[in-house]
């Protein structure tokens, strides 16, 4: 091209070559950056190990998701090094908890996989704690183990969840559908039911996972591996609150001109700021949702996918927030963009890894509309938490007896 141009090539060979001194060491920097932190991360994770817990839920919950909330707040693990020394060498940072949802041919269960050394004799102790009658068992082999990729026996697809508004914005939470109540189990609408009813549905030969990938959130700064300053979500909510009352927050204006353009909000808008406020004042994680769809190969029901999707639909408030798919294992126009279905292929075949690795990247390399979202302890407690009776599915296993401590009067008999 340069030669039809008639471009001289020597010239700027040589200023290329000049300037080397210049662009070549922030170049290489950028180059090893990013591959020493995650290779330092890596490590520090790998020594933390990781355990697989399934919980049996027991017979009878009588709290609100509350109680699941005060139990991601217990865990929330920042991990902050105390020297760079810590943060560069050691690789130290949040890790990852994942709280699961698994239906294997019907049968629902709730797992949870967590770090062994920091999370997980913390996370049992609480869940035995807000939850008389649970059941928590190690699982030596992940359930995960079971499907092992092979195109000509399973057919997979796997979907990313996000918000579809800004992160300030909750969702539906429990206190939306006034479980912070204590109703009756009669009167309660449990915001988990779609989801589980659906799992309890699905036929022998299929299976559906749905993770929810928890890394503590926290400010970005240069002590904890970070270039570049980004504060937490707090600073976006007060920005978008100061956008919604149409603040001028750059101009200091006397009390009385500002009670004479003060905008006046609706209720609607007031019920958005208060949620806001209440949403952003509580410990949060970046958060990644993962949906797997598995069948067995020629028996995929393309009628199981609609529900799971619209299973998410419960948390969606119309003018604030929701959930919806921002990416999928498929590409929009097959017949030019993956002819020989090699790319759909690997994309499954890296899902399945990934979902296993307890590992997450966003599927959309350009735009990045998948990353990971910021959701609080109250939204992910409404999203997965011990459900109580008034989930009638029957195919939600409990624990077939409550387990009590003996009384403490029982008679001693004495040796003869």
């Amino acid at each position: 091209m340069l030669q039809t141009l008639n471009v001289e090539l020597r010239p700027i060979l040589t200023i290329v070559v000049a300037l080397s001194p210049i662009w070549l060491p922030i170049v290489l920097f950028q180059i090893t950056w990013e591959q020493w932190m995650w290779s330092v991360q890596t490590m520090f994770a790998y020594k933390q190990g990781r355990t697989t817990l399934r919980i049996k839920l027991p017979q009878e919950v009588f709290k609100s998701p509350e109680a699941m909330e005060s139990i991601f707040s217990i865990i929330y693990n920042t991990n902050t090094p105390d020297n760079l020394m810590q943060t560069y060498f050691d690789g130290k940072h949040g890790l990852v908890s994942s709280f699961e949802l698994a239906s294997i041919g019907g049968d629902v269960r709730f797992y949870c996989n967590v770090p062994t050394m920091k999370i997980k004799n913390l996370l049992e102790a609480q869940l035995y704690a807000q939850y008389p009658g649970i059941e928590v068992v190690e699982e030596k082999i992940d359930y995960t183990a079971e499907v092992v990729w092979n195109p000509d026996k399973w057919d997979i697809l796997s979907f990313h969840f996000c918000k579809k508004n800004d992160d300030v914005f909750p969702i539906k939470t429990y206190l939306d559908y006034g479980m912070d109540k204590l109703p009756k189990e009669e009167f309660k609408f449990e915001p988990m039911s779609p989801m589980l009813e659906y799992l309890g549905t699905l036929s022998h030969n299929e299976r559906v996972w749905i993770q929810f990938l928890l890394t503590p959130h926290e400010e970005q700064t240069f002590k904890n591996g970070h270039l570049s300053f980004k504060p937490t979500w707090a600073t976006d909510a007060a920005a978008k609150i100061n956008e919604m009352m149409k603040r001028d927050t750059s101009k200091q204006s006397l009390p009385e001109e500002e009670n004479e353009s003060r905008t006046m909000l609706t209720m609607g808008e007031r019920d958005v700021i208060s949620a806001i406020e209440r949403n952003t004042s509580k410990l949060a994680y970046s958060v990644a949702i993962r949906a797997v769809y598995i069948a067995e190969n020629g028996k995929f029901n393309p009628n199981s996918i609609s529900p799971l999707v619209r299973s998410f639909a419960a948390y969606e408030v119309v003018g604030r927030n929701g959930l919806g798919i921002r990416w999928r294992t498929d590409v929009n126009y097959p017949f030019f963009q993956d002819i020989t279905g090699a790319r759909r292929l690997l994309m499954k075949k890296t899902e399945l890894e990934y979902f296993k690795a307890r590992y997450y990247l966003p599927g959309d390399k350009k735009k990045f509309i998948d990353k990971e979202r910021v959701f609080s302890a109250e939204e992910l407690a409404t999203m997965w938490h011990i459900p109580g009776t008034a989930i009638a599915t029957p195919n939600v296993s409990r624990v077939e007896n409550t387990r009590k401590e003996a009384p403490s009067n029982l008679p001693i008999q004495q040796p003869q």
